[in-house]
């Protein structure tokens, strides 16, 4: 291969440019209009937009990925992780252009990806699991009736894609069939298809992991576990390296489960097969992420292994650089800095970061996909940057970890620095009295009594207006940010899409707890609601959430649905009965 595009955004795309250049070939970044100076457009050596601002008009739209591919002469894509990257159809859509694809086989995809077919292939090798449906279910109703049968908790989960997105976990029968439309509707915003399956739902499990790389000659080998149980909402936010307190007979049962699972469906390139572990010691097969993980650098930093190079030999054509597991080389930890108000709930934060100062030092390694000055959108996720320490020991990177958090600085938007810090001084997490860390920790067993951040200022919208010009002669198309122009306009239009609202200073509004689009009204215009009353839905950052009645009255609608809003203003009103 001599030139790959990336096709995708962030942080996973300057990731993926310097390995490109590593190894000795072009990288070509695409943009969503929001991103059109994001640092991946500046790390590539050529930058393509993509002439839109959602993800469907962007980075999930195959048609104008595979047109820039053709217009600047690429023969190989890196998907990176979320987005496309375990679309069985994009991969073939690849393959035919006649590109090389840098990921698994669409059939691999195809058997893995699908956690339905994952689990009958886990079954097949001997792999230990929970129970399940057979297929992706219908209806709410055959979510119910999973429940009556094998009992809650349940965890309702998208068949197609990964990173906790369209997951949910029932505790109660009168929010199951709620739960799951909102598993749905994530699904579809985040893979673009809405099946979903039920499993039963261990409570309080530690969530371990096997990094598998594969190649066309036949190794597919286990470069090490790791541990990801630190998570909101089913996001991972700490994971480290190898996973602690497990006993050898664990540690080699899920390298045997993920190297027999991998081999029986094919496998070739990076992926990684999730186990949970309950509090008694069983192991229970989750899924196949059949891409690269977030928190591969913490596999890196332990095995010496760069797995994007890694993933462009194989695609390549070449052999594994290793061919057996390695022994570990010290302890690793990563930290997701998200754009997340941690004293709100962790709700998200777009803004403008006017400060970004990365620590250094040590075993301290920051891959980052914003700087000073940068944008994080409301479009996408809230993953700004990634914090990965290592040391001899793990006593060693918690010490560098705590140094390098309190030199990370960040202005502009709120972030959860704030919640690591307090993590890494945690003695459920330090586990001097045993690792009593899990899924769900974060919503039953901390305390978490941080701060609320100050409010960004509100994002403004972000819109491209194209026009075409002549330069020497030659027809070209140009793009200008929507604001720019407004600037230079005495009268200002309204922004595109954008909500022409403002917070209403009386007691009846009901104001937009995030800056993000209004998906849903739960309730008509003019009814009765009372206190506490579930009355839209609203999503930011690819994370859904309900906006309540904060008291009770007859409900008057301001905001359409589908309309971006801005944190604080008013959606509604609610008069007093």
């Amino acid at each position: 291969m001599k030139k790959v595009l990336i096709a995708n955004r962030g942080e996973i795309a300057v990731r993926i440019a310097r390995a490109c250049a590593d190894y000795g070939v072009q990288s070509v970044a695409v943009y969503a209009d929001a991103d059109l100076d994001a640092l991946h457009t500046r790390m590539a050596d050529e930058a393509y937009g993509l002439d839109g601002h959602r993800p469907a008009d962007t980075y999930l739209h195959i048609g104008k990925l595979l047109a820039i591919a053709a217009r600047c002469g690429a023969d190989a894509v890196h998907p990176g992780y979320g987005f496309l990257s375990e679309n069985a159809g994009f991969a073939r859509a690849v393959i035919g252009a006649g590109l090389a694809w840098i990921g698994p086989p669409p059939a691999a995809i195809e058997a893995l990806g699908d956690k339905v077919q994952a689990r009958t292939i886990a079954l097949e090798v001997g792999a230990p699991l929970v129970a399940g449906t057979s297929g992706p279910v219908s209806n709410a109703q055959e979510v119910l009736a999973f429940a009556e049968q094998h009992g809650l908790p349940i965890i309702i989960k998208a068949a197609f894609g990964g990173g906790g997105r369209g997951m949910k976990i029932a505790w109660r029968m009168d929010e199951v069939a709620d739960l799951y439309d909102s598993a749905v509707r994530e699904a579809i915003t985040a893979f673009g298809r809405g099946e979903c399956f039920v499993e039963q739902f261990l409570d309080r499990p530690r969530h371990i992991e096997a990094q598998v790389i594969a190649d066309t000659h036949g190794h597919v080998v286990v470069l090490g576990t790791r541990d990801c149980s630190l998570q909101r909402r089913n996001q991972k936010l700490v994971e480290e390296a190898p996973a602690p307190f497990l006993t050898d007979v664990q540690r080699e049962r899920i390298h045997q489960s993920a190297r027999d699972i991998c081999t029986r469906a094919g496998y070739v390139s990076a992926g990684t097969v999730e186990f949970l572990l309950s509090p008694s010691g069983t192991i229970s097969f989750l899924e196949v992420n059949t891409r690269l993980q977030v928190e591969h650098p913490v596999t890196e930093e332990t095995s010496g292994i760069d797995l994007v190079v890694e993933q462009l030999r194989v695609a390549d054509g070449l052999p594994l650089s290793i061919t057996e597991t390695p022994v570990p080389r010290g302890h690793a930890f990563e930290f997701r800095i998200n754009a997340e108000d941690v004293g709100r709930g962790f709700l998200p934060t777009p803004g403008l970061v006017r400060v970004f100062e990365w620590p250094s030092g040590p075993g301290v390694r920051v891959d980052t996909g914003v700087l000073s000055g940068s944008t994080v959108p409301g479009t996408f996720d809230s993953l700004m940057a990634k914090l990965i320490v290592t040391g001899a020991t793990r006593a060693q990177a918690m010490a560098r970890a705590r140094r390098a958090l309190k030199e990370f600085r960040i202005e502009g938007v709120a972030s959860v620095l704030p919640f690591h810090r307090a993590v890494m001084e945690s003695p459920d997490f330090v586990g001097e009295d045993g690792f009593k860390v899990h899924t769900r920790w974060i919503e039953t067993d901390f305390a978490n009594t941080l701060s609320a951040a100050v409010r960004p200022e509100p994002l403004a919208h972000v819109a491209l207006v194209r026009t075409a010009i002549e330069v020497d002669g030659r027809r070209m198309a140009l793009g200008l940010p929507a604001e720019l122009l407004r600037g230079l306009q005495a009268a200002a239009p309204v922004g595109e899409g954008a909500a022409a609202v403002s917070a209403a200073a009386d007691a009846g509004a009901v104001l937009a707890p995030i800056s993000g689009t209004l998906l849903a009204w739960m309730v008509e215009d003019g009814a009765s609601v009372a206190a506490g009353d579930a009355i839209a839905s609203m999503e930011a950052m690819k994370m859904e959430m309900h906006v309540t009645a904060h008291r009770a009255g007859r409900i008057r609608l301001k905001v359409a649905q589908g309309t971006p809003v801005a944190s604080g203003h008013a959606i509604a009103e609610i008069v007093a009965d």
